[in-house]
């Protein structure tokens, strides 16, 4: 595991102490913020149904969209409760923080992806963008993309992925800035 690896969660608790701290809540920023979140947290939940985390290449659910749903679904996530904090230099330093963390990390586990399926995966990279997600229809994606060959959406992974601390996380950045709105 490199640095960036290991830094990426605590420098997620940092960013989110100093947004709590200086975030200035509005009703209407909050509840658009609110539902960017949930967007993220969806695509989280979808993505970890449908891994089969170091078993097989996953490519079926929104990894036929984004080769990484998961941060794609963190990267709404934040931006979601970032924008709930109704600071405009708060969404600056969330994309320079994210983006700085999160594309050496998809770089790396892109190596490790190439190093453990080949050219299965070097087709799949071709058809399927690093980041941000493009839906398209199954049809224009070779024949082994089909639904068929791949794993489709289990509870049991989400479960075993832990990704209900995640659905935590939103519950508690929610009602935290939820509070901090009506005292303000």
């Amino acid at each position: 595991m490199t640095t960036i690896q290991k830094v990426r969660v605590p420098a997620g608790f940092a960013y989110a102490v100093l947004y709590l701290y200086v975030a200035q809540p509005w009703p209407t920023w909050y509840c658009l913020g609110l539902l960017v979140a949930a967007a993220g947290l969806a695509m989280r939940v979808w993505a970890a149904g449908c891994l089969e985390k170091f078993q097989e290449l996953a490519i079926s659910g929104p990894y036929l969209w984004s080769q990484n749903p998961l941060y794609f679904g963190s990267f709404l996530m934040g931006l979601g409760f970032t924008l709930a904090g109704a600071r405009v230099w708060l969404v600056v330093v969330f994309l320079v923080l994210f983006f700085a963390i999160y594309l050496p990390v998809m770089r790396r586990e892109e190596e490790e992806l190439l190093q453990a399926y080949g050219s299965r995966y070097e087709t799949y990279r071709r058809h399927v963008p690093r980041f941000w997600p493009r839906p398209r229809k199954i049809s224009s994606l070779p024949g082994w993309f089909s639904p068929s060959h791949t794993g489709s959406f289990q509870w049991g992974r989400v479960i075993s992925s832990r990704e209900y601390r995640a659905a935590v996380g939103f519950l508690v950045v929610s009602v935290a800035v939820l509070i901090k709105m009506l005292l303000w």
